[in-house]
């Protein structure tokens, strides 16, 4: 229950300031500043969810499950993102930074509706 605990403080804060982030001007010291935090609750909510086992689905080795992919995926765009806006390539930073939320929130938030899943069991009983 603790890294659910983590979970939940890393990324439902994640999920407002990419929004924020996606809908405000971009390239300023303000985006840039809240960006990192971003990253930074990503990756911690990325890592955390490696210590949580899958009970839906298929799985590997008794704990990892196909959600653990978007896991690996976050860790490749915040890499990605960081390098190419460190390189001046927006393009890479905007795509990737994109995919990071649609992938590692919007997807992965479905995945959480999922019956089964902790967070559908709170909501639906």
């Amino acid at each position: 229950m603790q890294l659910v605990t983590v979970h939940l403080a890393t990324i439902i804060p994640a999920i407002f300031l990419g929004a924020y982030l996606l809908s405000q001007s971009k390239g300023t010291g303000k985006h840039r500043a809240i960006g990192k935090l971003y990253m930074s609750l990503m990756v911690i909510t990325a890592g955390v969810t490696l210590f949580m086992p899958a009970y839906v689905g298929p799985q590997l080795f008794n704990h990892f499950g196909i959600i653990h992919i978007l896991s690996f995926v976050v860790f490749f765009s915040v890499g990605r993102a960081l390098y190419a806006a460190r390189q001046g390539d927006i393009k890479t930073h905007r795509k990737n930074m994109v995919g990071l939320y649609v992938g590692g929130i919007l997807v992965a938030g479905v995945f959480t509706l999922s019956p089964g899943r902790l967070i559908h069991g709170w909501l639906f009983g």
